[in-house]
């Protein structure tokens, strides 16, 4: 995992592999994120990672707009390759570093908690399925976090999860940058 940024407009003059990089430290490792940004870092310079990581925002979005099966399985891959929240400690290895510090407060508790948590993890998956819940955490407890995704397995829009995913992710990534560029 990459500790700090580059420059946002030195990306497109770096080797694949770094710029792919970057967008697995901004976001989540994704092949399906590489496949869709990789020309788009190659071929076009950001002034800021905000800029960089709204036009990575906008693509997904414009994946979510589109009705074809591969657009949805493109889009669905990158969204479902956020971790799930409060992941026992065993799973901690399998997250990346920042989620494993942004989700820490998670795992900390009762573990009556914990498994509510991973069981309105398995409801909210198999209301929407091929989506994960994210959310923006920035400090929040796990039970304001538990009542945000009742909230939204209760209110049954898939169209407007797939939206707000979108967005958390893109948070969490700019979040991410702040942090990583200071």
């Amino acid at each position: 995992m990459t500790s700090t940024l580059p420059p946002p407009s030195s990306i497109p003059s770096l080797p694949q592999d770094q710029q792919l990089r970057v967008l697995d430290t901004l976001f989540e490792p994704s092949p399906e994120l590489h496949t869709l940004m990789t020309p788009v870092l190659s071929n076009q310079s950001f002034a800021s990672y905000d800029r960089l990581i709204d036009a990575v925002g906008g693509r997904m979005s414009a994946l979510s707009a589109e009705n074809s099966p591969t657009d949805r399985t493109v889009l669905f891959g990158i969204l479902g390759s956020h971790p799930r929240l409060g992941r026992p400690k065993v799973a901690q290895e399998q997250l990346s570093e920042l989620s494993q510090k942004e989700q820490a407060q998670l795992n900390v508790g009762a573990e009556e908690l914990a498994e509510k948590l991973r069981a309105m993890n398995e409801e909210y998956e198999s209301r929407f399925p091929g989506l994960r819940f994210v959310t923006f955490v920035n400090g929040r407890s796990r039970e304001v976090i538990m009542e945000e995704m009742r909230q939204r397995i209760d209110r049954g829009d898939a169209d407007r999860e797939v939206t707000e995913t979108i967005q958390a992710m893109c948070d969490i990534a700019k979040d991410r940058a702040r942090k990583l560029q200071s």
